[in-house]
């Protein structure tokens, strides 16, 4: 029989219903295009199996096979040979660097007559397969893009040290047509991930309906099966460009398996084909890099004779649905708490509030060029983003009435309201600021004498700023008193003569 050609089992079930009608051999060997020898052989087997019709109902199509073509003494199902421990061999193959050739090896070294390699590893993928049925993803085109990090980076030397930095590789493929895109980035951090976006999308043309990301923390905050929470920044820059993130399952790299699978293949064209290359910028890796994932890209794919490229342009491109009229700009957004002088704290520098909103969280939207501040989903607060200069970014409106006041003083102001006086005011507003170090020490003093300017008559203010020159009274506290003993009504003779409550004068010697 092993030369001859073995029935199916639709033919065996019609062979064996043909012949308890009383159909003749050489004709049921007609029926079923058969030889009449083939016909004699199943019938033989039929009976020794103790097989007739009506066949069981419980009999399976595997089950009737077995019994009808297995060799005599062979009980159906069982191995003549000593059975792998195939659950162990399937967590040791998760193992760094254990593949079936290891495995096949140390089958044969541990059992004496094993199985070859081929049916070793036939029995294996037949255990996988009972274990985890792998569910036949169709991808629609312009539906799905899925993105993740080669695990593998490229290295990129600097020119001055010679010192290697290694840079990663991400890398994008879209579903229908396995159009893959790449490039190399220094980090795995929110800013480098958003730009890589950004630049795919640019490169794909359009947008896609899903993207498809691995759990790394700068694209899903937190992972989960049932509910995962998408980076805030991400999902903005998603919501940009109309599109939904579906975040991989954790622990599930068969839902991106088109991007596992790109990145092994482009890992083979960017890594082996620029290894013995020396790159010494980002910019110049890059663009080694896109001119292999030309190559890439326009290599016919062997099962369809076309490339991705071809399959990209004549598939997928019209299903995407547009661009926005302009790209994205990366914003980090935090969470901080407003200090008691009603600033924020962004990357060392200070950006001022409302001063209603002290103690209360607010939420920083960071660009590269604005810092814009939110209190419960609305915008209280912009400024231009600082890199250098002073730490504080105050804005007036966001003060208090008083510190409004106070932060308007300046050298040039009090000199103006001096002048409203007279010049003997000003001058002495002048005299005053020139007695410290820096000016800002004597504003109190300057603000404490026109207040004192406040309570007297304008008519006497000249004469008491000239008084207060004359006897180098330049503070507070000898103006005010000038005015409390009207020295400036006295004599200038007598401006030698110090006034004080505790000095009785020359009326009380005699």
């Amino acid at each position: 029989m092993s030369k001859k050609r073995q029935l199916t089992v639709r033919q065996i079930r019609r062979l064996l219903r043909l012949h308890h009608e009383g159909t003749a051999t050489r004709e049921i060997g007609r029926v079923l295009g058969v030889a009449r020898s083939t016909v004699q052989d199943a019938l033989t087997r039929a009976k020794a199996a103790g097989l007739s019709w009506p066949l069981p109902e419980t009999l399976g199509e595997e089950e009737l096979a077995g019994r009808m073509f297995s060799r005599p003494g062979v009980v159906v199902g069982a191995r003549r040979r000593a059975e792998p421990d195939w659950a162990f061999l399937a967590r040791e193959l998760r193992r760094p660097g254990v593949n079936m050739t290891v495995l096949w090896e140390e089958h044969g070294r541990d059992v004496a007559d094993g199985y070859g390699y081929s049916r070793f590893c036939d029995l294996f993928r037949g255990f996988e397969r009972r274990l985890s049925p792998v569910m036949r993803q169709h991808h629609v085109a312009g539906d799905k893009i899925f993105v993740d990090y080669s695990g593998k980076r490229i290295g990129i030397c600097d020119p001055k040290t010679g010192v290697l930095h290694p840079a990663e590789i991400f890398v994008a493929v879209i579903g229908a047509s396995n159009y893959t895109f790449a490039e190399a980035t220094w980090t795995q951090t929110l800013p480098d991930w958003i730009g890589s976006h950004v630049r795919m999308l640019r490169f794909y043309g359009g947008c896609p309906r899903l993207l498809v990301p691995d759990n790394l923390k700068s694209g899903v905050h937190k992972a989960s099966f049932y509910d995962p929470e998408i980076n805030r920044s991400y999902a903005r820059m998603a919501l940009h460009y109309d599109i939904d993130i579906l975040p991989a399952r954790p622990y599930r790299p068969k839902d991106k398996a088109k991007v596992e699978a790109g990145v092994r293949f482009a890992q083979t064209y960017i890594l082996g084909r620029l290894r013995n290359r020396t790159f010494f910028s980002l910019e110049e890796a890059n663009a080694a890099i896109a001119e292999v994932m030309v190559l890439m890209n326009t290599r016919p794919m062997r099962r369809l004779g076309v490339s991705r490229q071809e399959l990209f342009e004549s598939v997928e491109r019209a299903a995407l649905r547009p661009l926005p009229a302009s790209e994205y700009e990366y914003a980090e957004w935090r969470k901080a708490r407003v200090n008691i002088d009603y600033h924020v704290e962004a990357d060392t520098f200070l950006y001022s509030v409302p001063h209603p909103l002290i103690r209360e969280e607010v939420e920083l939207r960071i660009t590269q060029r604005v810092i814009e501040i939110f209190h419960k989903g609305k915008r209280v607060a912009a400024h231009a983003r600082r890199y250098g200069g002073g730490r504080h970014g105050t804005a007036a409106e966001h003060m208090p009435s008083h510190h409004r006041f106070f932060a308007e003083w300046s050298p040039e102001r009090f000199r103006r309201w001096g002048a409203d006086f007279g010049p003997d005011t000003e001058g002495l507003m002048i005299a005053i600021l020139a007695t410290r170090r820096q000016p800002e020490q004597a504003f109190r003093s300057c603000l404490g004498v026109l207040r004192l300017y406040r309570e007297i008559d304008k008519s006497r203010v000249e004469a008491v700023s000239a008084r207060a020159l004359a006897i180098g009274a330049l503070n507070y506290k000898s103006v005010a008193s000038i005015i409390a003993h009207n020295l400036d009504r006295r004599d200038p003779e007598d401006a030698s003569v110090v006034h004080h409550a505790n000095v009785r004068g020359p009326k009380s010697f005699h």
